[in-house]
């Protein structure tokens, strides 16, 4: 995978190797995690963590963990394990050793919590939520202990015991940690270290109805797995503390160190996985793959290239501020990237029939045009028949339009077909509603590749396909799925915020012939129209079915 030719900022990366110059350890002794929650589909800020955590160790020959935080059964799925797992290997990392899972420490966390109230610093508290939350206090108010704060350690364990072992309902009882309730950092404030939930668990089973805390889990998986950059987005600094006062006072086998950086936000675009969630069960969109999610199932079933998105994130700042990236930046690194990299075809998407009258029927000339302009693709047989469709919006019977005003066919003026002959229109057909239906046209002898005769000036170039050798096929046209540049803030609901025009389906397209035959996500350059990719899911030889990935240009810097 090619990287910019100027690294961005990135301070996680000077303080691994100032770590290396100083001794600290060696470059291969770097490792890093990538622990995502399995409750949703990873988004393209998830990405931007997995190319830092991963192309870290990359970078320095160390190794990074694919480990999922699996603490909440209540909302964590096989399929999301399975979702994110095929994400990092499609975007070209691979994780050190076997996938970890908090739930493979299930039985050490377990007894470091009793190590804990052995040692004074945890017990089982009996208060309701709504009671906790009052203890607690505000961020400008010292919270107050709990009346459960001092039970014996006889007592904790054994209470502890009996919450694992399911004889309490769930929201009865909690462990805590005993640290300090007065604490301005309100994570130190006795936080929960195991809560009750009689639910099943993805990986584990039934064996558990007590789980802990992703903060109490979060420093331990770590320490287990040797971790030595411990790399998390911002709202996790304030969590940092505990993540340290955890370490302390366990006997773990290693003292790893976070780090927190900048998440990626994108303006026009909702990552909350709540929000996303749902998106997908309200229907709003067709699932957690819909090519207008910004998860990376969607980009990718887009035509995203994994390419396109490794070069976004690796070319932004790992720095320590939150902030808000233009998604025309992605979008034009998504199109520099298929621009160089996409063959070049034709496709008509509202198509307008024409008979070239001085051409025999049933003959098929078989033309060819370059895969690409530049790049040594070779080049693609272009069938040219007496019936052909070209877009309709490529032809007027308007014969005052200026050329200046209107390159392209007029009824009685000459335009060039891209890689063949250059036509005239003599007459036209309409249909019951007013609208043409059938141009009639001569072609210019011996026009493919040369100019035509003198006082024949085309005025325009525009691309076509054959009707009777080319195929038809169904196109889904993709935009922004949000009007709104910030749709999750304010008081509107984001749902409101919603493009309507977001996705549209044509059916009646036609394609070159050799497009029914592209392999599922092969991408293309669909001249004069944008950039589509063939559905991974959905294409097939006998039913052609292309996606929208992205314009040839930015349409919506007139609309902000």
């Amino acid at each position: 995978m090619s990287k910019p030719e100027t690294q961005a900022t990135n301070f996680v990366r000077d303080i691994i190797k100032a770590d290396i110059d100083a001794g600290k350890l060696k470059p291969e002794e770097v490792v890093t995690r990538f622990p995502p929650e399995p409750n949703g589909y990873l988004h393209v800020g998830h990405a931007k963590s997995i190319c830092v955590n991963f192309g870290l160790a990359e970078q320095f020959g160390g190794q990074c963990n694919l480990r999922f935080d699996d603490t909440n059964p209540a909302k964590e799925e096989q399929e999301y394990v399975d979702a994110i797992k095929e994400d990092v290997l499609w975007l070209g990392f691979k994780w050190g050793g076997d996938v970890r899972f908090a739930s493979d420490y299930f039985d050490q966390f377990y007894e470091w919590a009793q190590h804990l109230i052995r040692k004074g610093l945890a017990y089982v508290c009996d208060l309701s939520a709504e009671q906790a939350s009052e203890y607690r206090g505000w961020a400008t108010k010292p919270g107050k202990p709990s009346p459960y704060r001092e039970r014996s350690v006889e007592e904790n364990l054994d209470l502890l015991e009996r919450m694992k072992n399911g004889e309490f309902e769930e929201g009865s009882k909690v462990l805590r940690a005993k640290i300090d309730m007065a604490s301005p950092n309100m994570n130190l404030r006795d936080p929960i270290l195991y809560r009750i939930r009689k639910q099943s668990h993805h990986h584990t089973g039934d064996k558990w109805c007590i789980y802990p805390s992703y903060d109490f889990a979060h420093g331990q998986e770590d320490a287990i797995e040797g971790v030595t950059h411990s790399i998390c987005t911002l709202e996790f600094a304030d969590h940092r503390p505990l993540y340290d006062w955890f370490l302390e006072n366990l006997p773990v086998p290693s003292r790893p160190h976070q780090y927190e950086f900048g998440r990626l936000n994108l303006d026009y675009t909702v990552t909350s996985k709540r929000k996303l969630k749902r998106l997908v069960d309200e229907g709003h969109v067709d699932g957690w793959d819909d090519p207008r999610m910004p998860t990376i199932h969607g980009m990718r079933r887009r035509g995203f290239t994994a390419r396109a998105i490794r070069n976004f994130c690796d070319g932004l700042p790992v720095a320590k501020s939150d902030g808000v990236v233009s998604i025309a930046q992605f979008e034009s690194a998504v199109r520099d990237d298929l621009d160089k990299h996409a063959p070049r075809a034709m496709a008509v998407l509202n198509p307008l029939k024409l008979v070239i009258e001085n051409f025999s029927e049933g003959e098929v000339e078989n033309l060819s045009a370059p895969r690409h302009p530049k790049e040594d693709m070779g080049a693609r047989r272009l069938p040219f028949t007496r019936e052909i469709v070209i877009d309709a919006d490529d032809f007027s019977e308007d014969t005052s339009l200026s050329r200046k005003k209107f390159k392209r066919l007029v009824l009685g003026d000459y335009v060039r077909l891209r890689g063949a002959y250059v036509i005239k229109a003599n007459r036209v057909e309409h249909a019951d509603d007013g609208k043409p239906s059938t141009v009639f046209c001569e072609l210019v002898e011996n026009t493919v590749g040369e100019d035509p005769p003198e006082g024949i000036k085309p005025r325009g170039v525009i691309h076509w396909v054959s009707m009777t050798e080319g195929r038809k096929a169904t196109i889904r046209k993709y935009d922004r799925l949000f009007l709104n540049s910030a749709p999750d803030k304010g008081e509107e609901d984001f749902i409101s915020h919603i493009n309507p025009e977001s996705k549209a389906v044509l059916e009646n397209c036609w394609i070159e012939p050799e497009l029914a035959d592209a392999a599922p996500e092969s991408s293309f350059q669909f001249e004069r129209e944008g950039y589509f990719v063939a559905d991974r899911f959905d294409h097939s030889p006998e039913n052609p079915v292309f996606n929208m990935t992205i314009g040839l240009r930015d349409n919506w810097s007139n609309k902000a």
